[in-house]
């Protein structure tokens, strides 16, 4: 259990927060919440013990387990994707190589080291590492991967050659996979696409450890959190609950203390008025004095700002652009000869609001670029429409802001105000007043991002291209977001993991996975929350439209008839192999735990060789009868 008392902390002259109480536990699973700026990561960072409070104390455990996953990572990995992750497993990964280095020993024992403690080493270090489960952990590993999206080629490849966003995927395997009793996360969902946060929501939903993380994902906070603490107002506020009731809870305080600040007021009122009628009387001088003192000792309720961030929006008409803004015609695209999506053909109308889901790495931002003209189809075409024109957000659009510039002067910069008041749309996005002349070297994560979205959104544009929008934003702002896409007048393509903000905002949806694109009128729920994250991508493989030759149709048929027939006998083989090759590890574990099989040595190391490439040939089976079986049941379904 970790546990936070009266901690405190400031930046400059400005209290971000005081008197934070926090108690993690086995089985507890706390959402931080609060506007961009209020302390969140601040606080993260004194809980794992990167930072000193101000005020107040830390209490954790001597043989306390506690795994770390920031927003921005520090890059230390030099080995390969799994082995990266595998590492993370503590004392089962320092078993596995005891191991391995002891396997090795018995093939070629070093100089001077006795052949008998070598086997007797052995022995008890596999006898340990069995009774972990060590001998499933490579395949637990893999598993975890494939949730977060990874193919099972790219285990092997060097972290290092992966971009940020995979990076940070393996690092959040690695915690999975580890399993600390307190796992802390700064917003996990920022690299994730829609099916590997449905993924993980289903792996910290049961987590049986202690559990805080940040999000601005209300589906997700609902879906894993039963406490939510919200920093506000200086202090932790803590509500029982998912996000749900987290709002419902909030405005029932809010409103009793709304209604105890004016029963005060009236108090004070009638005090005063007292006081005034009076305090020139001397036959009332005694009474006078004591409600003056009563009135300054009073500690007046404070009743929080319900603004956080007003928006109003009010977009100039973009020019109209012809009827069909965006259209692909049998495109396809990819980067050098390795095509990424093909044959798409869609096209998106005026006015709409379209959103694009699907594993990254599927082709989402590809097709973004390729309707964009930043890359030219290698068959078919796409093409905007007349008189379209674009503004377009990126995912790190925010850190090409100039740190040493002032918001206003980010904001209008190189923009015809025309008759608008910069610092009136400035305010809408969450920057009124003197926020605007603040430096952004001053601005946190989110504000940066906040402000980048502003800057692309005050465009007089008809096309808007957005490509992950609420990464690092804070909830507020993501209303923000919403109500400014609402509001927007022209067309929106949008690339996002948020589901709230994609039902609340979209008007269709481009399913991007297995090189295809296909077209969904509205949201469907199937679509954006799979019932079964870890089988949406064989169970939409056969989304797209087929053909309506009846030729075809039939030609087809048969041909899924077929391949069915052939998936099942291969189930089937696969099946009997994998029963055989199961009982033959089970039987060399037996022998391998016979203690007078030590007194024979060159045996044990045939029946060690032996059982690990039993083991290795189980895994390999396993691996197969799974997809060839989640690939047959697609079939049939």
């Amino acid at each position: 259990m970790l546990t936070a008392s009266g901690i405190a902390r400031s930046y400059g002259p400005r209290d971000l927060f005081t008197d934070v109480t926090l108690q993690l536990s086995a089985g507890r699973r706390i959402a931080l919440v609060g506007g961009n700026g209020t302390g969140k990561t601040s606080l993260i960072e004194i809980l794992v013990g990167d930072a000193e409070p101000d005020a107040g104390s830390i209490t954790r455990p001597r043989d306390m387990t506690l795994g770390y996953l920031p927003q921005d990572l520090v890059d230390t990995a030099t080995g390969s994707v799994i082995e990266e992750v595998l590492a993370g497993a503590g004392d089962m990964a320092a078993l596995a190589e005891d191991l391995h280095r002891l396997e090795a020993q018995l093939t070629d024992p070093p100089p001077g080291v006795d052949y008998d403690t070598i086997l007797t080493n052995y022995g008890d270090v596999q006898g340990r590492f069995e009774s972990m489960g060590g001998y499933a952990l490579e395949a637990d590993a893999h598993k975890v991967l494939a949730g977060l999206g990874f193919k099972e080629s790219d285990t092997q490849r060097p972290v290092r050659e992966l971009s940020g966003g995979w990076r940070m995927r393996v690092a959040l395997a690695r915690l999975l996979l580890a399993s600390p009793d307190v796992l802390i996360l700064d917003e996990p969902t920022n690299h994730l696409d829609v099916d590997s946060v449905a993924w993980l929501e289903q792996q910290l939903a049961a987590w049986p450890g202690a559990l805080l993380f940040v999000s601005h994902d209300r589906d997700f906070i609902d879906a894993v959190a039963d406490r939510v603490v919200e920093l506000a107002e200086g202090t932790a506020l803590e509500y029982v609950g998912g996000f749900a009731e987290f709002v419902v809870q909030r405005e029932e305080r809010l409103q009793r203390l709304e209604a105890a600040a004016a029963r005060q007021a009236r108090e004070v009122a009638r005090v005063e008025q007292f006081i005034d009628r009076f305090r020139y009387k001397a036959t009332k001088a005694r009474q006078v004095q004591s409600r003056i003192k009563t009135l300054e000792k009073l500690d007046a309720i404070a009743v929080p700002n319900r603004k956080e961030i007003v928006a109003k929006f009010a977009f100039p008409e973009p020019p109209r652009s012809s009827r069909v803004v965006a259209e692909f015609n049998d495109a396809t695209v990819g980067y050098g000869d390795i095509p990424v999506v093909r044959n798409v053909t869609l096209a998106v109308e005026r006015g709409a609001n379209v959103a694009l889901i699907g594993p990254n790495g599927a082709g989402k931002t590809t097709l973004l670029k390729l309707i964009l003209g930043e890359l030219e189809a290698s068959e078919g075409r796409a093409e905007l429409g007349n008189n379209v024109s674009v503004a377009k957000f990126h995912q790190h659009q925010a850190d090409e802001l100039d740190l040493d510039k002032t918001v206003i002067a980010a904001f209008s910069g190189g923009i015809d105000p025309g008759k608008r008041n910069m610092r009136t749309v400035l305010g809408s996005f969450g920057f009124p007043g003197d926020a605007a002349e603040r430096r952004i070297n001053d601005l946190s994560g989110g504000e940066r991002t906040r402000l980048a979205l502003a800057r692309t959104m005050i465009e007089p544009v008809n096309l808007l291209v957005l490509d992950e929008p609420t990464n690092h934003l804070d909830l507020p702002s993501c209303d923000v977001l919403e109500d400014a896409l609402t509001a927007y007048p022209g067309t929106v393509l949008l690339v996002t993991h948020d589901r709230h903000l994609i039902r609340n905002v979209a008007d269709a949806i481009i399913d991007v996975r297995n090189g295809q694109a296909t077209w969904y009128d509205g949201v469907p729920e199937e679509i954006l929350t799979p019932a079964d994250p870890s089988k949406v991508a064989s169970a939409n493989a056969g989304l797209t439209k087929p053909t309506n030759a009846r030729a075809e149709q039939r030609r087809a048929s048969a041909t899924d008839r077929q391949t069915t027939n052939n998936l099942r006998k291969s189930v089937q083989k696969l099946e009997k192999a994998l029963e055989r090759a199961e009982a033959e590890v089970a039987e060399l574990q037996a022998q391998l735990a016979d203690p007078a099989l030590y007194d024979r040595p060159e045996d044990v190391h045939r029946l060690a060789t032996a059982h690990e490439k039993a083991k290795d040939k189980a895994v390999s089976l396993m691996e197969r009868w799974e997809a060839a079986a989640e690939q047959l049941e697609t079939g049939d379904g």
